[in-house]
């Protein structure tokens, strides 16, 4: 009998810790959730620093958010996130720091950038055709790195489905434990005769 009153408050323990895992998961996705839609509901761009040309600033794995600014506005120091020039041979997205900027003749700003950890300016000016430009105003370390994970297909269904299995799996012990347990009778409620 001993085994039995034993092994009563360690199965409400584990259910108890099994609950809490369960919480604790759909927490995480939450948060997660939230953290990766409220900066696009604040009208931010969303980057993924994936080089070390600005490291010291930005390290590999860094979530930059950008707010738009009108490309007038733009100034030395700013760090924006751009296409270089086709003719450059860079295939992708570049966050460097604006070194410095001229005006053309014709009156078209033509810019240089730089990353903060580089020796040297990138090899080539620009011009911005947009109206608007991202310019870096905060940055989130490592956060990147989760974004680049979910970029992969089995990452991300796992990252969805494994909460889905879990609240599955919660609502079945729950309904397993219904069905076995007896049922209670509500109490009686007492009336009084009535007299006509």
């Amino acid at each position: 009998m001993s085994t039995v009153t034993h092994d009563v408050p360690r199965r409400r323990v584990a259910v108890r810790l099994g609950r809490a895992l369960v919480d604790l998961v759909l927490l995480v996705v939450t948060l997660a959730g939230v953290a990766y839609v409220v900066p696009w509901a604040l009208g931010y761009d969303r980057y993924v620093i994936t080089g070390g040309s600005m490291s010291g600033t930005f390290e590999k794995g860094s979530l930059v958010l950008e707010q738009e600014v009108p490309v007038d506005e733009l100034a030395v120091g700013d760090v924006i996130t751009y296409q270089p020039p086709a003719d450059t041979g860079v295939s992708t997205l570049v966050t460097h720091r604006i070194s410095s900027v001229t005006t053309t003749e014709d009156g078209v700003r033509q810019f240089v950038t730089k990353g903060d950890a580089n020796p040297d300016p990138d090899p080539w000016k620009f011009n911005l055709t947009d109206s608007t430009q991202p310019v870096v105003e905060h940055a989130v370390p490592y956060v990147g790195y989760a974004l680049i994970a979910m970029a992969d297909r089995e990452v991300r269904m796992f990252a969805v489905g494994g909460p889905a299995v879990l609240i599955a799996l919660g609502a079945m012990v729950q309904l397993v434990r219904g069905l076995r347990e007896p049922g209670t009778k509500p109490p009686a409620t007492e009336a009084a005769p009535v007299q006509a």
